[in-house]
């Protein structure tokens, strides 16, 4: 006689996303970004399901104080296009550092996502500052947020 094992499937009612919040002071962008994606994605979890949204939530602080290796910071390039004859602008990484620094590591971490519905929800979930200070204390306080 054949004992079957059911397995376990990941349910919306499952879900319990956390509130992850990290430091990004010293650390070089690309390694950050990556880290930051698995979290939003919740590849990092034994839940992981590829339909459903199964990330947490991250609060990412001192954005302004993010490092880059090599010359990334004058042969690095930002393009975005107004819609017009001539509309192309194009940055350097110093200058989206200078003037947003949110900006470089979003644009980051958006790239490391799934280009659907499903990344675009995942991305809402990130919450970048250029400081230190952040207004999601209270989310913190609720006893589940890990500093990383």
């Amino acid at each position: 006689m054949a004992h079957y094992v059911k397995h376990f499937v990941t349910k919306a009612s499952h879900l319990n996303p956390a509130w992850h919040v990290v430091d990004a002071e010293g650390k070089t962008l690309g390694r950050l970004a990556s880290e930051i994606a698995t979290m939003l994605t919740g590849k990092d979890k034994p839940i992981y399901a590829p339909y459903l949204n199964t990330g947490d939530f991250v609060v990412v602080t001192n954005a302004e104080k993010i490092r880059v290796s090599g010359k990334k910071l004058q042969q690095k390039m930002y393009y975005n296009h107004s819609g017009y004859h001539g509309g192309l602008r194009e940055r350097t990484l110093a200058q989206v550092l200078e003037k947003t620094p949110e900006r470089a590591l979003k644009q980051a971490v958006k790239g490391m996502l799934p280009k659907n519905s499903m990344g675009r929800n995942m991305l809402s979930r990130l919450k970048i500052y250029a400081g230190p200070e952040h207004p999601h204390q209270a989310q913190m306080n609720d006893g589940q947020a890990k500093e990383s």
